[in-house]
């Protein structure tokens, strides 16, 4: 009898341990066992003690080498005819076109997971057109494609970069609602404190969060303005650490730095703001809500499916700094009353549609259908 084994892989360990590691648990509970392809990281030992086995392997994520990418085609061959899985689950790009790839040589059935299109989509160049080839390559036999909105989801089958009929839904990689229990308000008054969590890309809509700040401290100056999250990044729409350090010198910003937990953070402030240009479904959006804290955010794929417009947050237009100004704005005028309940209404959408539970379900029926 074939062993029902199953290999999980993505750009970082740390990727797979924090937004996968509910659905590993379930896997295991019906008896496969989890291979782990991925870059060694500090997940890797966290991994390991949920019985998982790592494999390393060497990735490029931002680099366009054919002859990395090849090596990396390669590697994932050698692992899967190795392992002989029952399944293969790809995340991320790379991951989910070489792997994939790999895996269609090796007759192994893939679940592919787009949890976002990524700068290589928003800002359009020669990278973007080679990517969606090769999306096309790699989907093109593909048993199932997740997408974490429906926009994503349009996208690809309008381009034929994917079969329709592979297409299916999910909440994002889902909360965790035991983890994330919701809590009061901390603030009264005027005194409101904002967070952004996200890397620090240009693209997460940060220098538009510092521009409306300039514009809220104008009306209200005892709000707080803070970001968290990891800065430094390897992309090219990173952040520069100067630029940081200047909105903290001028007293602007608060750069908290990074964090495995993010739960005290969000409930030291009132409300979470993430003006990204495009998401799958973000995660940091799905932790606040479930902590019931209001939501501001862009009308944009992935984000404007995490919120119901002036129920449990507010949208505002993208690229606007004085448009997410204003939805700040509006957001102090309520009262503290009318702030608890929009947080209460985003646990309740939370705990209506992003359960973690859901996901796992649709794996598991996913995997029962193709293996």
């Amino acid at each position: 009898m074939r062993a029902q084994n199953i290999v999980i892989s993505a750009n970082t360990a740390w990727n797979i341990y924090n937004f996968r590691k509910e659905l590993i648990q379930a896997l295991k509970a019906h008896g496969y066992n989890i291979f782990i392809i991925s870059p060694n990281d500090e997940s890797v030992p966290l991994l390991k003690d949920m019985g998982c086995e790592h494999i390393h392997i060497s990735m490029d994520n931002s680099g366009t080498s054919p002859i990395h990418d090849f090596r990396l085609w390669w590697d994932y061959r050698k692992i899967l005819k190795a392992i002989k899985p029952v399944a293969y689950l790809g995340y991320t790009i790379k991951p989910n076109i070489y792997g994939s790839l790999a895996a269609h040589i090796t007759q192994t059935p893939t679940l592919n997971n787009i949890s976002g299109l990524g700068t290589v989509f928003i800002r359009k160049t020669w990278v973007t057109a080679m990517v969606r080839f090769l999306y096309k390559m790699a989907l093109s036999r593909a048993a199932i494609v997740f997408f974490q909105n429906s926009d994503d989801q349009a996208e690809f089958i309008d381009e034929g970069l994917v079969n329709k009929n592979t297409c299916r839904l999910l909440p994002g990689s889902g909360i965790d609602l035991d983890h994330f229990l919701a809590s009061q308000s901390v603030s009264t008054g005027e005194t409101r404190q904002f967070l952004l969590i996200a890397r620090l890309l240009w693209d997460k809509g940060i220098r538009e969060y510092v521009e409306a700040a300039e514009i809220v401290k104008s009306q209200f100056p005892d709000s707080g303005f803070k970001i968290l999250g990891f800065l430094d990044v390897d992309n090219r729409t990173a952040v520069p650490k100067q630029d940081v350090e200047a909105w903290v010198e001028s007293g602007l910003i608060d750069y908290l730095g990074s964090t495995s937990d993010v739960r005290p953070f969000i409930e030291a402030v009132d409300c979470v703001v993430l003006p990204s240009y495009r998401e799958g479904t973000p995660r940091s959006l799905l932790e606040a809500a479930a902590l019931s804290r209001p939501i501001i955010t862009t009308d944009v794929p992935g984000c404007r499916q995490t919120v119901d417009d002036k129920i449990s947050g507010f949208l505002c237009q993208v690229r606007d700094s004085a448009d997410l100004a204003a939805k700040m704005i509006d957001y102090l005028h309520l009262s503290p009353k009318q702030q608890q309940a929009m947080g209460d209404m985003g646990r309740k959408k939370m705990e209506k549609e992003y359960a973690v539970s859901i996901v796992v379900e649709r794996y598991l029926k996913a995997l029962n259908d193709v293996t």
